[in-house]
């Protein structure tokens, strides 16, 4: 059962040279607890498309629907974390967490239940009197999932959420959501401009073109659940990821005017 249904959307920004189109128009269907990773190069529009699902922009045509209903602006049944870890620096990382739920006017109590549910999720039990000053970049974004799955949202929507982290942190949190999502059976759609990332994380990876962007290809990943890090060295693994790299350095050179539009 579809509980995204994306059709005809496109974007134009407004310029002083008649606009930009940033975005083609874009058909794209998404399944009830899918994972759909979103590559492509810089500038093709995967976060414009995010954030048009998320209510923060709006087409310039076409129609978006969540189970539905039209979407016309931000909502909590869709859950948004970005690359930078946007939380309130004022608050604990408890408070962090709560705020969706004070928002829609929860009993405190409540609040705090649901909130230490997923603290715990998250691997952040025993820092919830914290502030975000005082937790690692991998921290920060471990709250702020845990704030964003706290909402109970029918979507997460996430942009390039492990971009600014190092290495090791980024693989352990790839581990982290890929077992919440398998446990949680939420519906994601996740952009990232890693290959390796989007292979792992995704059930499906959808390619995106060069500007103005358009979907190339919409690809399965045929390997099972739970999926253990150790795929990433698997002959089925190793020939997406080649597939996919080719893809996305045609498009690449298409972005620098190396090849034909």
């Amino acid at each position: 059962m579809n509980i995204l249904d994306i059709q005809g959307v496109s974007k134009t920004f407004a310029g002083a040279n008649g606009g930009t189109l940033a975005l083609q128009a874009t058909d794209l269907q998404v399944q009830e607890n899918d994972f759909i990773t979103i590559l492509g190069p810089s500038g093709c529009g995967k976060s414009t498309l995010l954030r048009m699902v998320a209510g923060l922009d709006t087409p310039t045509t076409g129609s978006i629907a969540l189970d539905g209903q039209p979407v016309a602006g931000p909502g909590a049944d869709r859950g948004m974390v970005f690359q930078s870890y946007t939380l309130f620096p004022w608050l604990t990382v408890l408070q962090n967490v709560c705020f969706g739920l004070r928002e829609k006017g929860m009993a405190l109590a409540e609040q705090q239940a649901i909130a230490q549910q997923f603290i715990g999720k998250v691997g952040l039990k025993g820092f919830e009197n914290h502030f975000p000053k005082q937790l690692s970049g991998g921290m920060q974004q471990r709250t702020a999932l845990a704030r964003a799955l706290a909402n109970n949202p029918r979507i997460l929507l996430m942009d390039e959420p492990f971009g600014a982290l190092d290495h090791q942190t980024r693989e352990l949190m790839q581990e982290l959501l890929q077992g919440i999502w398998e446990a949680e059976q939420k519906t994601v759609l996740f952009v990232t401009h890693d290959i390796d990332e989007a292979i792992f994380m995704g059930s499906r990876v959808v390619v995106m073109s060069a500007r103005p962007g358009r979907i190339k290809s919409d690809i399965a990943v045929p390997i099972a659940h739970p999926r253990a890090y150790s795929v990433k060295t698997t002959p089925v693994f190793m020939d997406l990821k080649a597939r996919l790299t080719e893809d996305i350095r045609i498009e690449v050179q298409r972005a620098a005017g190396l090849l034909p539009a």
